[in-house]
């Protein structure tokens, strides 16, 4: 059986004059339903959803087993996004954190995001990252679970695949995922230690519920978490990225370590125990170096170079993505990050052109030349 996947992705809204975020999601949804009309989308691609501020917006794709499907369904999400952006002078964005200064953000008209930014401050008012998100379809709860602590020593590999936020406030942050270090400042977010239970794993989410460091079940910010609406687990670790053959590598990797731990799982084998202050050790060092220099080994524990550890993770889905025929896709897909990243290539357009500007610049035209193919 080939697992279903569905990948959500999060768009900035940028004003392609000053290169700033520009809050005005609002009116872009409303030019959207304007031009769509009223009828109830039949797909997801062709859907628009609010985020937390309105200089972000949400596209989706249905539920597929095959990765052209889904390659062909973000081009389409994008372009829904993209034009309804152009059409009120703006520009969708596909990165994981608005580059250039910011100006003062602007919460969605909605009561639940307006409470999380009473309730949790500054940590919300920062919190207007943009992540990639995949579903991978399960059979049980209990399955789901025993992929979660199976799939936690490769999350921050998956992570260094998909970096794609250097910049930061109109400076190189130094780090090749900033949206990660920013993100996992929510008391809910991040890195899980084994559960071993659904039992287990329902009573964390109580607890946070009941301590407020979650406000709704909507808030689990756990890099891998049980979806609360679709029978998957949710890989939610990923950086938005720039190029959509990087987001299908993305996908088609969480699937096959999806697909891996819960063969693991059926069979009994028990995963090795970390830390929390190990995993998030590992998550630190993707974070910072990405594919550019060592990560930490699941299989060893130690640093290796990147290439080596990526190689033991091909080494580990390998029979996943065959079964799924992902095989080719993702291993070009490795040998291409490991060559020209996400934030490599942001960090190329600042070399080209020594200004963050030039870099939302580079950000806006790839974006958009993933959707359109207006120029031949």
């Amino acid at each position: 059986m080939v697992r279903t996947i569905g990948i959500e992705e999060e768009l900035l809204l940028v004003d392609p004059e000053t290169g700033q975020m520009s809050p005005r999601a609002r009116q872009v949804i409303k030019e959207f339903h304007e031009h769509r009309g009223r009828v109830r989308p039949t797909v997801a691609t062709d859907e628009l959803d609010h985020e937390l501020f309105r200089h972000q917006l949400e596209v989706r794709t249905d539920p597929t087993t095959d990765l052209d499907d889904a390659a062909a369904q973000v081009a389409d999400a994008r372009r829904t996004a993209g034009q309804a952006a152009e059409a009120t002078g703006l520009a969708a964005v596909a990165c994981g954190i608005v580059p250039r200064g910011e100006t003062a953000v602007v919460v969605s008209p909605n009561d639940r995001y307006r409470d999380m930014v009473a309730v949790f401050g500054e940590v919300a008012r920062q919190g207007g990252t943009c992540g990639m998100h995949v579903h991978v379809g399960i059979e049980s709860d209990e399955e789901g679970v025993g992929v979660i602590d199976r799939v936690a020593p490769w999350l921050p590999v998956v992570l260094a695949i998909s970096a794609n936020s250097p910049f930061h406030d109109d400076r190189d942050t130094g780090y090749a995922s900033w949206r990660s270090q920013v993100w996992t400042r929510w008391p809910s977010g991040g890195s899980t230690q084994r559960f071993g239970s659904v039992e287990a794993y329902r009573a964390l989410c109580r607890f946070l519920l009941d301590s407020g460091a979650a406000r709704d079940r909507g808030m689990f910010y756990f890099d891998a978490r049980l979806s609360e609406t679709y029978p998957t687990v949710e890989i939610r670790v990923a950086d938005m990225c720039t190029d959509p053959a990087d987001a299908v590598l993305v996908a088609a990797v969480t699937r096959g370590l999806v697909d891996t731990a819960a063969s693991e799982w059926r069979a009994g084998a028990e995963p090795r125990e970390w830390r929390l202050e190990e995993l998030r050790a590992c998550h630190w060092r993707a974070a910072r170096y990405g594919v550019t220099d060592a990560l930490v080994s699941p299989r060893t524990r130690e640093l290796g170079g990147a290439r080596e550890v990526l190689d033991s993770l091909l080494a580990t889905i390998r029979p996943a993505l065959e079964e799924a025929g992902d095989l080719e896709v993702v291993t070009q897909g490795l040998d291409r990050v490991l060559s020209h990243s996400g934030a490599t290539a942001q960090r190329a357009a600042y070399e080209r052109t020594g200004d963050v500007r030039g870099v939302v610049d580079d950000l806006i035209a790839r974006t958009r030349a993933s959707w359109s193919h207006d120029d031949g």
